[in-house]
């Protein structure tokens, strides 16, 4: 029998899991349980981390947490310009989400458009000094929260030893 089944049907080879009996031969083993609820406390606590510290760089600089990723990736890029299509795969965004963020940082002059010199179908977008300037402050935020509420309290070392860590078997790091 596989899958869930009734209590009453259990036999030696099922298992019991918050009251559900399962078939042991198709249920994870309790190490495998194990390292997949590490890895959920892992990306999740992350994942809320990163929630909080950039929603603490929105507060004292008036940036949603894309726009403040947009720019980020724009003050490291060659020029500090980037073809929209660029901008999408580093934002992991679509094209019109890409565009709409665009859009507000061009809005709040934070950002132009510019026509590519070599071909007419590509638009870069270019950090403006006012862009420059809200993102580096934005950035000093970010460095200090960061500072605060995660490398003070791992100790500078721990925190060198999992950002290591993390980045040896990240597919594909680079910059910010």
């Amino acid at each position: 029998m596989t899958g869930p089944v009734r209590p009453d049907e259990a036999a030696a080879t099922y298992g019991v899991a918050e009251g559900l009996v399962y078939d042991v031969d198709l249920a994870p083993s309790h190490a495998e349980i194990a390292l997949l609820q590490q890895w959920h406390n892992l990306h999740s606590g992350v994942k809320r981390l990163n929630s909080n510290l950039l929603g603490d760089v929105q507060a004292e600089n008036d940036l949603a947490p894309s726009s403040f990723q947009a720019l980020m990736f724009l003050i490291t890029a060659p020029g500090q310009a980037a073809p929209m299509n660029q901008l999408a795969q580093a934002l992991d965004f679509s094209t019109a989400g890409t565009t709409k963020v665009v859009d507000r940082l061009a809005d709040a002059g934070l950002v132009e458009r510019r026509p590519s010199g070599s071909d007419r179908r590509v638009t870069y977008t270019a950090l403006t000094t006012a862009g420059a300037e809200r993102v580096l402050a934005a950035s000093r935020t970010l460095a200090r929260v960061l500072r605060t509420r995660v490398v003070e309290p791992l100790g500078e070392e721990l925190f060198g030893t999992v950002a290591d860590a993390v980045t040896s078997v990240d597919p594909a790091p680079g910059p910010c």
